[in-house]
């Protein structure tokens, strides 16, 4: 795991950037270390994008997770997309999925 600022594609090939303040800031939580690969994946092969009901400009990627040191749980990777930037705010394990208007699958 590389930590410093990087830039991953999405699945619909936007760049999304890591800066590595935001990496120190999600590895700071135990149960995300193991999981940080995986925040790429999530980004570039998500099971489910919803818009936040709060903030239009940002987006959760989820994908779940069969085996985390806390079980069971939907990775979340959550991003502000802008019209020229696009920027992972944070990363977390959650049970479930924050309601919002569903942008991928499309329904």
């Amino acid at each position: 795991m590389i930590i410093g600022n990087q830039i991953f594609p999405d699945y619909e090939g936007r760049k999304i950037r890591l800066t590595e303040e935001r990496w120190l800031h999600i590895l700071s939580h135990p149960e995300m270390k193991e999981l940080s690969q995986l925040i790429p994946e999530t980004l570039s092969k998500p099971q489910i994008v919803r818009q936040s009901n709060t903030d239009e400009t940002v987006y959760l990627y989820y994908c779940y997770q069969t085996q985390t040191i806390v079980g069971e749980k939907w990775l979340c990777v959550v991003v502000k997309i802008l019209d020229n930037d696009a920027f992972i705010i944070t990363a977390y394990l959650t049970d479930r999925l924050k309601k919002g208007k569903q942008i991928c699958p499309t329904q």
